[in-house]
């Protein structure tokens, strides 16, 4: 457990309970956390698996490269109509999330496997033969 989340979750107001269930699934999977772009990220062997946040209308969890994923269960949502690679999964309720807890780990466990076999998207393909990040340098 990473204190860093700790802190988040006793600032957070909405979603905390789901959050909070959404975490020990994570942590069960043997994954790392760490707080990015201000929200409880979880890796594997460095690479982003799922990052969770709590929003108006849902707790959301986002898969980095859920558009890899074998979605057999018909749930992930494409988060906006730009969107490439990452993958939604909502809740409203802790109920949705223990019920779904099978599911969502073997989903977890299929994200690792993407990372270890090193597949990319089109779109990382595409970034990473793009002119800007070839010209771009970091000092």
């Amino acid at each position: 457990m990473n204190p860093k989340v700790d802190i988040y979750l006793a600032k957070a107001k909405k979603w905390r309970e789901e959050i909070e269930k959404l975490r020990m699934i994570f942590l069960d999977c043997q994954l790392t956390e760490e707080l990015k772009r201000s929200k409880p990220c979880y890796t594997f062997q460095k690479k982003n698996i799922v990052l969770m946040m709590g929003l108006k209308e849902h707790c959301a969890l986002l898969f980095f490269k859920g558009a890899l994923l074998k979605d057999a269960n018909g749930i992930l949502i494409k988060p906006g109509e730009n969107t490439e690679v990452g993958r939604q999964l909502r809740f409203t309720n802790v109920r949705e999330i223990v019920e779904m807890k099978t599911v969502l780990k073997a989903y977890i466990y299929q994200a690792i496997e993407v990372e270890k076999a090193g597949f990319e998207s089109e779109f990382e393909k595409r970034l990473q033969n793009s002119k800007f990040l070839k010209n771009f340098k970091i000092n």
